[in-house]
């Protein structure tokens, strides 16, 4: 641990001399910083998505850089120091885990992580909080949003009793869909599609399922058959838009068969 704390020191120090001395770091501010945070964080996900454990690593100490220039900056602008920031987050983290933190004569007692996530949103709220939704920040992607709003909702109890009810639900939201296609209302028709998407998230959580990454496992999944299509129609000094559709799908189908056999 105090090998740890050192090296923590160490890179408050570095923070401290690039702010200092680098042109670069000198310049930046919370507002272009904000970018390249977003950035840091998305790869991080591919890292984990990819279970590259030696990309998050080097992803995690990026990210811990962009933290302690945020607080680097804050306590240069009288908000905030580096300490405060620390014994917020280990005040906040005593205060929510009164099942390991109180005297245990406290009558808080947890069975389970669901039991965890309903003392956290109560004492969210005893903080308060005027909705149980209020932790949900607006940017957010809109799948991960979704899946937060579910589950803050099961929080108090708004919730389906098994999955085979929630797959009703998905069912129902279908047959809405298709009557507004069949209607040709575009507006009724984008809105019950996000009603599906919101079911199909709704259902992933049942099943036990990160709908964010299963959807991101997809899309690198698609990418990687398209440019081994691309691939094979270089090979034979052609280009997918030569093909006809039905050629795609055939070439489609033997990198899938190919890839499922590897």
């Amino acid at each position: 641990m105090t090998q740890v704390a050192e090296r923590f020191m160490d890179l408050v120090k570095i923070m401290d001399e690039l702010r200092e001395k680098c042109p670069w770091d000198k310049k930046q501010t919370i507002e272009t910083l904000r970018p390249l945070t977003i950035e840091e964080t998305y790869e991080l996900t591919d890292a984990i998505t990819n279970n590259d454990w030696k990309g998050i690593k080097e992803e995690l100490g990026d990210l811990m850089l962009h933290l302690l220039f945020y607080a680097k900056i804050g306590a240069e602008q009288n908000q905030f120091t580096l300490q405060e920031v620390l014994e917020g987050i280990s005040e906040k983290l005593i205060y929510r885990h009164p099942h390991i933190y109180s005297p245990a004569d406290c009558g808080i007692k947890v069975n389970n992580e669901e039991d965890v996530k309903k003392n956290w949103e109560q004492l969210k709220m005893r903080e308060g909080k005027s909705s149980v939704l209020s932790g949900v920040p607006p940017g957010l992607p809109a799948v991960i949003k979704a899946t937060r709003i579910q589950d803050k909702a099961r929080q108090v109890g708004f919730e389906w009793d098994n999955k085979e009810d929630v797959w009703k639900k998905v069912e129902e939201e279908m047959e809405e869909l298709h009557e507004a296609i069949a209607h040709n209302d575009k507006e009724h028709i984008e809105e019950e599609f996000g009603d599906v998407m919101f079911s199909l998230i709704n259902y992933a959580r049942f099943l036990q399922i990160d709908a964010e990454g299963a959807l991101e496992k997809t899309n690198k999944k698609f990418i990687s058959r398209f440019k081994l299509m691309e691939e094979a129609a270089r090979s034979n000094n052609k280009n997918l838009a030569d093909l006809s559709l039905a050629e795609m799908d055939a070439m489609w189908n033997d990198i899938k068969k190919q890839r499922t056999t590897s």
